[in-house]
Order: structure tokens, then C-alpha cells, then sequence
């Protein structure tokens, strides 16, 4: 995940000076519609989607976006299985039960 972010944060710097070399107008994209779409495209493996996504929006906001996805998908998630949202996270991860 955090190489993921690493290359991300590379390409953004690249791409950003690109664009406005090219003075293409963007359409602006809203934080978590970019990580939805980012959180989305690295399930499915698709590193087209996740280039073209992770450039809507800044590093930081996709990061915090992806996380604020990752909380409530936790805890949509234990509301569904009637379950912690610490147990559901171990889960995902794998991690034996507190």
C-alpha cells in the first residue's frame, strides 16, 4: 500500500507539471470520489484506473480520503456481522483476535 502511495506521489508531481504545460482545463474531482475510484481500481488490479484516479486529487487528500473509506467500510461492515469494528479489522487483516 505505501509503495502504491509512493509511486503515486511520484507520478502526481510529474503529471501536474505536465498538464499545465499543456493548459488542458480538469474537470475537479471531490476527495472521496477519487479514493472510492482509487480503493476501487487497486481491488481490481487495474494500474490504468489507479494512474488516472490518483491524479484527481493531491496526495494527501487521496490518503485521507482511502482512510476515511477504509473506517467506514469497517465499521459498515460490523454493523452488518453485529461484530467490533476492531474484530472486523483484525479480520481483514488476518490478525488473530485480541
Amino acid at each position: 500500500m505505501f509503495d502504491a502511495m509512493r509511486k503515486y506521489a511520484t507520478r502526481f508531481r510529474t503529471s501536474s507539471r505536465s498538464e499545465a504545460a499543456g493548459g488542458r482545463e480538469r474537470r475537479t474531482h471531490n476527495l472521496f470520489e477519487a479514493a472510492a475510484a482509487y480503493v476501487a481500481a487497486c481491488a481490481e488490479d487495474d494500474q490504468d484506473r489507479i494512474d488516472e484516479t490518483a491524479a484527481w486529487v493531491s496526495p494527501e487528500a487521496l490518503s485521507f480520503g482511502v482512510s476515511e473509506l477504509a473506517c467506514r467500510a469497517v465499521i459498515a461492515l460490523a454493523r452488518e456481522r453485529d461484530e467490533t469494528p476492531g474484530a472486523v479489522a483484525r479480520d481483514l487483516l488476518g490478525l488473530p483476535a485480541a
